[in-house]
């Protein structure tokens, strides 16, 4: 079998995978000369967490381990099963860990309620102010910025994979074949468009009414911290934005203790994954309304200095990098992905939302199984 995959960012290349270790032949288009999207602008994060239950727990559980397979076989990928501490203050925040910690899944997620000092134990960086931590024993990381080079050497030491950087496809021509800006035509036995936050021109053709929206977020790097942080690390804020704990406990929170006026403002959480050359990842905003803004703006920055400052004890080393990203989400964020049959042989594979990094090996999976290769 040949597929055409278009898209050259994690889901699209989770697909080349997918059909590359079944045997079957992949030509991988990407209108960049590398991805350049939301799966480089992310935290690098397997994160099982937060994910609500059912299909999408599942999913995360699934893609948690066929990322670690994959990172056996790609050391590059940088993959590592670090887990996450999410930080709390107070006993309204407490509250939501523990209501987390009863549910029926909580097991599955690896969740465990620690003391200040269990956390510091785990993680000795945190030498600053909480008073617990919901720790998640399933969670990883991959390092973001790297991790699509790594996947594609590996491809390409198949002999059965082709990379065709720097083409965008302009039109579904027949069945099972798409051509691109070069007047090239691909025929495969199957096509997926994992075309990413790239909602327009052809996407827009093919499904005029796509239920998927565009989200903007704001995040940052830093220097190398001069020590391990060996979990990531979120704050109570994050619980605010994650299915896996609504529940009174979390009403109880909105209610009674509001974010501050910055953090409302940009939609904000805390999450913090440390990068292999010992930099900080930080962010993030979320940002719904278009169109979006074309600029950056320093009080989210300002103010997730001051939560990391808070919980290290010490302060930020030199902020070396800022960015903005924008994802594709389903509009019915209970959706994993929208996954659609757009013309014969043609399918398109968009909307995960912040799930992208975390499920793309198992929805690429899914795909594989329900288009039989």
């Amino acid at each position: 079998m040949r597929v055409i995959v278009v898209g050259g960012g994690v889901v699209g290349t989770m697909h080349a995978w997918q059909a590359i270790e079944r045997g079957h032949e992949v030509v991988q288009i990407e209108r960049e000369a590398e991805a350049r999207g939301a799966s480089l602008r992310n935290f690098g994060q397997i994160w099982v967490s937060g994910r609500a239950g059912g299909a999408e727990l599942e999913t995360a559980l699934r893609a948690r381990e066929l990322w670690e397979g994959i990172g056996a076989e790609v050391p590059d990928l940088g993959f590592r099963p670090n887990g996450s501490l999410t930080l709390v203050r107070n006993e309204r925040e407490l509250a939501v860990a523990r209501a987390a910690l009863a549910r029926p899944d909580a097991a599955a997620r690896g969740y465990e309620l620690l003391t200040a000092a269990e956390a510091r134990e785990i993680n000795p960086a945190l030498r600053g102010a909480h008073t617990a931590a919901l720790w998640c024993e399933r969670d990883a990381a991959v390092e973001p910025r790297t991790a699509q080079l790594a996947l594609r050497r590996a491809l390409l030491a198949t002999g059965r994979y082709t990379f065709l950087p720097g083409r965008e496809v302009r039109e579904v021509v027949g069945g099972h074949a798409v051509r691109d800006d070069h007047g090239d035509t691909h025929t495969g036995d199957a096509v997926v468009l994992c075309t990413g936050a790239w909602l327009s021109g052809l996407v827009r053709e093919l499904v005029p009414d796509l239920p998927v929206r565009r989200v903007r977020l704001q995040m940052m790097q830093t220097d190398p911290l001069g020590e391990p942080l060996t979990t990531s690390v979120a704050d109570a804020d994050s619980f605010r934005y994650y299915p896996a704990y609504r529940g009174p406990a979390l009403d109880a929170l909105n209610a009674g203790q509001a974010q501050t006026a910055t953090a409302a403002a940009h939609r904000m959480q805390l999450l913090m994954v440390q990068r292999r050359d010992g930099g900080l990842t930080i962010g993030d905003t979320h940002e719904y309304e278009h169109p979006f803004a074309f600029d950056t703006v320093e009080e989210p920055y300002e103010h997730l200095t001051e939560v990391v400052e808070a919980f290290l004890g010490r302060p930020l080393p030199r902020i070396r990098r800022r960015w903005a990203g924008v994802y594709a989400q389903c509009t019915d964020t209970t959706r994993v992905v929208h996954r659609q049959q757009v013309r014969d042989g043609v399918w398109l594979v968009t909307g995960p939302g912040g799930r992208g990094m975390t499920c793309s090996p198992a929805i690429a999976e899914a795909t594989a199984n329900e288009l039989g290769w």
